[in-house]
């Protein structure tokens, strides 16, 4: 499948590419979802360059994201997706500019694909290029990984209030904490999935920059990418910063359920105290022996009662003073 985009007056349109051998010559987009063979020998007689196929993008060297290859430029970077749901992964995806003409080749629905389509359809610059085109892609990526990094870290915050609540309420099975162990098990993962695109879309942003010293960009696409360059930096410093707070309200966490273990256990040993002393007195007037003056006495029983209730009480007490309890 693929989407061929040329420019029409102020937008970009979707032109309908039936035949395969017959694609639009002003194309300036080409953007490739899991191509067949076909349409990538079409795509590169029209663009004249080499298709990845999906285990060459998989690679992580940077010399094989990375790299110009008969003058077109080649650049492979893992992008987010389902980062709504419960099960967010990632995708490599590669932008090829050939002249002035972008493709991309991509696996996956990333967000920002869609966002910077109807973008393009509503206005676009009459004189759009693939350059232009990839810009608006990067930009929105960068800004969603921005909005998951502030979904993620109001999350987070939520996490930490139910972790740090008044010790009164946490008592008890008030709180499911394997619940809250998954959903910092969860944030973990989505943080470190953003802090891995931002990397890679800072390698793509920096090749860029590299290259375009050849290249005829305009100011504002410079400036635009020394803008994208600080935005990167800036957003993987603070996916760092997630990924420590989260290591921190994990530790907290753990450390809580030992506290809570730690209260269960000193509860049954201070009830295996408080009953030992009863327990001795019950085991002493349960010996079958003939001389045991207090069974043959009237207030024999009762006493042994209060003997138990008192050697019980008494050790009771004594925690409550010292304060274990």
């Amino acid at each position: 499948m693929f989407s061929v985009f040329v420019p029409s007056d102020f937008s970009l349109k979707k032109a309908v590419a039936v035949d395969l051998a017959a694609l639009p010559e002003n194309a300036v987009w080409i953007d490739l979802i899991k191509p067949t063979p076909e349409e990538d020998k079409a795509v590169e007689r029209l663009a004249g360059i080499a298709v990845p196929t999906r285990e060459d993008m998989q690679e992580i060297e940077i010399s094989s994201r990375l790299y110009i290859e008969n003058g077109a430029r080649y650049m492979t970077a893992t992008l987010m997706c389902h980062s709504d749901t419960d099960m967010p992964r990632t995708t490599a995806v590669t932008f090829i500019l050939a002249g002035h003409r972008l493709v991309t080749v991509r696996y996956d629905n990333p967000r920002p694909f869609a966002l910077v389509e109807n973008k393009l359809a509503r206005s676009c610059s009459p004189n759009i290029t693939g350059e232009m085109v990839l810009m608006e892609l990067l930009d929105a990526v960068i800004d969603r990984c921005a909005d998951i990094l502030e979904r993620c870290g109001a999350e987070i915050d939520q996490v930490s209030h139910d972790v740090f609540e008044p010790e009164a309420e946490r008592h008890g099975h008030a709180k499911q904490y394997a619940l809250i162990l998954a959903e910092i098990g969860r944030k973990g993962d989505l943080t470190s999935k953003v802090r891995e695109s931002l990397v890679s879309i800072g390698r793509v942003v920096a090749f860029m920059s590299a290259v375009m010293e050849g290249v005829k960009w305009s100011k504002d696409m410079r400036e635009q990418l020394k803008t994208m360059q600080r935005d990167v930096s800036s957003l993987t410093d603070h996916a760092s910063y997630l990924s420590n707070k989260i290591t921190f309200v994990l530790d907290a966490m753990l450390g809580v359920v030992n506290l809570e273990q730690n209260n269960i256990i000193k509860l049954f040993s201070v009830m295996a105290v408080v009953l030992m002393p009863p327990t001795l007195i019950a085991s002493i007037y349960g010996m079958n022996f003939k001389q045991m003056p207090e069974l043959e006495w009237a207030h024999g029983y009762p006493m042994a009662l209060i003997m138990m209730l008192a050697a019980a009480i008494g050790p009771y007490l004594l925690f409550r003073w010292k304060k274990w309890l």
